[in-house]
């Protein structure tokens, strides 16, 4: 070997300790990104108050069984709402008189109709006439959702059932699951028309406050890495949409009708106590006593035992309590049922600052995309007008350099897929969570080497064009802006990767 192949090596050697020390020491800046830029989240455990410590047990005659055998009749009808119209069931028991009402809010999503069939047909056997209908989609989407526009439609649906000559008018209610949970008192507080409402797996908190918690609970059952969820609620304070901050409270204080407020004790989607401190506080503070709040062991957020047979108790609870009223209105025990737990508070999400927000976050992924686009564009133009180049160069400096944009631009897609299906993943596994830590485990280490992997090829192309500069190369226009735009992309998105704690330690 010559003297000058030694050498050679040597300086190789030296090139690769010199960029594993620079990629060592920006993998440590970046990593102090995550921890030093707001917003902080760190969830304090919940200070229980001694009435959830033992609940006291639901008194036997709500409980009591209930015949649901009755004859019914079915009806499809339409609703004209605001903008549209909304298509619904009507079931009613035949036996003749006049009978409580009920209409089914629907909770967050499509709200089909077919949800409720099974309860609806219950509580018609059981004496209760049962109204469901399609949630609209005109006006509701994932960004936008208007709780004061579908709490309207709530009460043009109510009001459609109570011109039936089957109904008592003076016992018509809403029954509302979830989100429909925050429409019902809109509507209750709107129209006497309401004559009670119940509430089923109400959050009362905020939406942005529920599902952190829920984001909270399930990430632990999952056994994630706490990475995973510090990603995830940073991403949540980026997100701009409006409702998410939605004050339940005020619409509390001004309900005025008997609310039943069913809870499930394997609910893993909101914090009940929260949630029943909040609607009690809202009450008391509107001066309504009259509601009933029940705890049912093993129910899940549908009220069911691990999304399979309702919960036993929810369905006669339900049915006991609307055919009772008046007299139901006000129990002597208002708290009862098994004692729940909820280890932490459910805190809200900061909003994220404005070099983190949407629009920010938007414009780096948009100025990312373009300089990777910018690159395979720019090389397509060297190679055409590579033979009026005068640096003999390109022909041999360039094909490589072009190779590790190539190669990072696909990293990068990578990590945007991976990021994706980790988020998929955790929504899969958020209802049926038995076994899915390891591909939880598994999916957060793809995502954070490919994030390393990024980093090192940023390094390793920022002293490949370094090194060809020293060489002589004289970059073209077109090179220039290959070299500026897919190295740009990348920084940026490792900045991006920075604050949403992908280089975090431990890790």
């Amino acid at each position: 070997m010559t003297v000058a192949g030694i050498g050679e090596r040597i300086g190789m050697r030296v090139g690769r300790g010199t960029m594993g020390v620079a990629a060592g020491l920006i993998m440590v800046a970046l990593a102090t990104v995550g921890y030093t830029l707001p917003p902080p989240f760190d969830p304090a455990p919940l200070n229980v108050d001694p009435a959830f410590h033992s609940l006291p047990a639901q008194p036997p005659a709500e409980r009591r069984a209930v015949t649901a055998t009755a004859g019914i009749s079915t009806q499809d009808i339409t609703v004209r709402v605001r903008g549209t119209t909304l298509g619904a069931t009507i079931r009613a028991p035949l036996t003749p008189g006049r009978h409580p009402a009920l209409v089914f809010v629907q909770g967050a999503g499509a709200g089909l109709r077919d949800e409720f069939t099974t309860q609806a047909e219950w509580l018609a056997r059981a004496g209760i006439v049962t109204l469901v209908y399609d949630k609209r989609t005109v006006g509701y989407d994932f960004r936008h959702r208007d709780f004061g526009l579908l709490a309207d439609d709530a009460l043009s649906v109510l009001a459609e059932l109570r011109k039936r000559p089957d109904v008592d008018p003076a016992r018509t209610g809403l029954w509302g699951v979830s989100e429909g949970s925050w429409v019902v008192p809109i509507a209750a507080s709107r129209s006497d028309d309401v004559s009670f409402a119940v509430l089923v797996s109400a959050p009362n908190v905020s939406p942005l406050r529920q599902v952190s918690w829920a984001l909270g609970e399930q990430l632990d059952r999952l056994h994630a890495p706490g990475g995973v969820r510090e990603l995830l609620i940073r991403a949540m304070g980026a997100v701009d949409m409006n409702f998410l901050r939605h004050d339940a409270e005020p619409a509390l204080r001004r309900t005025r009708q008997p609310v039943l407020a069913l809870y499930g004790t394997r609910d893993p989607s909101i914090p009940f106590v929260e949630s029943t401190r909040a609607l009690t506080r809202a009450l008391t503070a509107g001066g309504n006593p009259d509601y009933t709040i029940r705890y049912l062991d093993g129910a899940d957020h549908g009220m069911r035992l691990h999304g399979g047979p309702f919960a036993p108790g929810y369905l006669e609870t339900l049915a006991n309590w609307v055919t009772g009223l008046p007299g139901t209105a006000r129990p002597a025990v208002p708290l009862a049922g098994a004692t729940p737990v909820q280890r932490f508070e459910a805190s809200d999400v900061p909003v994220a600052p404005w070099y983190a927000g949407g629009a920010v976050l938007g414009l780096t992924l948009c100025l990312a995309a373009v300089g990777y686009v910018a690159g395979p564009v720019a090389a397509m133009v060297v190679r055409l007008r590579g033979r009026h180049l005068p640096a003999e160069a390109n022909a041999r400096l360039w094909p490589p350099i072009r190779r590790r944009f190539r190669q990072m631009a696909w990293t990068a897609l990578g990590l945007l897929a991976s990021v994706m299906a980790l988020i998929v993943l955790l929504v899969l596994f958020s209802v049926n969570q038995a076994g899915a830590w390891p591909a939880v485990l598994a999916g957060w280490l793809v995502v954070r080497a490919l994030a390393v992997l990024m980093l090192l090829q940023e390094v390793t192309a920022v002293a490949a064009v370094v090194s060809a500069l020293r060489e002589g190369w004289r970059p073209s226009r077109p090179q220039h802006v290959a070299i500026a735009g897919v190295l740009g992309g990348t920084g940026l998105l490792l900045v991006a990767a920075a604050y949403y704690s992908l280089f975090a330690l431990p890790w």
